[in-house]
């Protein structure tokens, strides 16, 4: 029989796998809807789906007064900077640019740890921050001055997605009181339902432009990525040591780049190659905080 790390394991893999997948997914999606209505709607439905699952654990889906700054402090750096910010990048960028971008967010942890609460880095964090920055400036090299306007602005808003998601980590209050699928749920459904309420008001969203494909995307982000992939991440947190889940998740950009390679075409050449090698294994290196 498979024994607990062993399960840990596959939900590790299975995690990993699913939201990577979900990176060339929305890519397709944003062909026919805009970005923030999209990833807003997808949100809300898979967080009425996370509190039955709370409701179904045995989870209370009240939230004490005192809890609401934290809850919502997470939700605008965790949910929708994480999600809003790469969602609206790649309009401009491909899956390989902003993925990498944004999970470059342990070394911007090490870096807002270092100077925020004085968690001063290891040699090997600041070796994890020179090597990671060098593979995004392997990306970004690659393209001399060709770089326009909506690039900058997609490579700022990736930034922008890690850094608020490090801040969100550094400043977490510790030991929260929360259940974690309620406090999912609800950082999920307020970001989210926000998120979609812009969209509506601002990208004004056209319902009929939805194809086959988009449809699938669609369904794809809110049952898999945003629903079944976050009761794997528990049970894989649950399992396995934080330091491991950490490390595994440098699988989903890797399994993100290659999926789009595969379903969209998109170009993966050398430099892509080094520019992913040497950005992850310096996140490796930060994430052993």
């Amino acid at each position: 029989m498979i024994g607990s790390r062993g399960i840990g394991y596959a939900c590790l893999v299975a995690t990993a796998i699913g939201w990577g997948l979900n990176w060339p997914w929305m890519k397709i999606l944003l062909q026919e809807w805009p970005p923030l209505f999209s990833r807003g709607l997808a949100g809300t439905i898979a967080a009425a789906l996370l509190a039955l699952v709370a409701v179904k654990r045995g989870e209370r889906l009240a939230i004490a007064r005192p809890t609401l700054p934290s809850l919502l402090f997470g939700s605008f750096t965790n949910v929708f900077a994480w999600m809003g910010f790469s969602t609206v990048a790649m309009q401009w960028l491909t899956v390989s640019e902003a993925s990498l971008v944004v999970y470059t967010m342990p070394l911007w942890t090490t870096l807002l740890a270092w100077l925020l609460v004085g968690a001063k880095p290891t040699a090997r964090e600041l070796l994890g921050l020179g090597l990671g920055f060098l593979g995004i400036g392997v990306l970004l090299g690659g393209q001399g001055l060709a770089v326009g306007t909506d690039k900058l602005l997609g490579y700022g808003l990736a930034v922008g997605a890690a850094v608020l998601f490090a801040l969100g980590s550094v400043l977490r209050p510790r030991g929260d009181v929360i259940p974690p699928f309620t406090l999912v749920a609800w950082q999920v459904g307020v970001a989210c339902s926000v998120m979609m309420l812009i969209g509506i008001v601002f990208e004004g969203p056209d319902l009929t432009q939805l194809s086959f494909a988009g449809g699938l995307a669609m369904g794809y982000m809110t049952v898999i990525a945003m629903g079944l992939c976050y009761l794997t991440w528990f049970e894989t947190r649950r399992r396995l040591p934080a330091s491991t889940a950490a490390t595994g998740m440098l699988l989903v950009p890797i399994v993100g780049i290659v999926a789009a390679a595969a379903m969209l075409g998109e170009h993966l050449g050398p430099r892509e190659t080094l520019a992913m090698g040497l950005t992850l294994g310096g996140v490796a290196l930060a994430v052993a905080r």
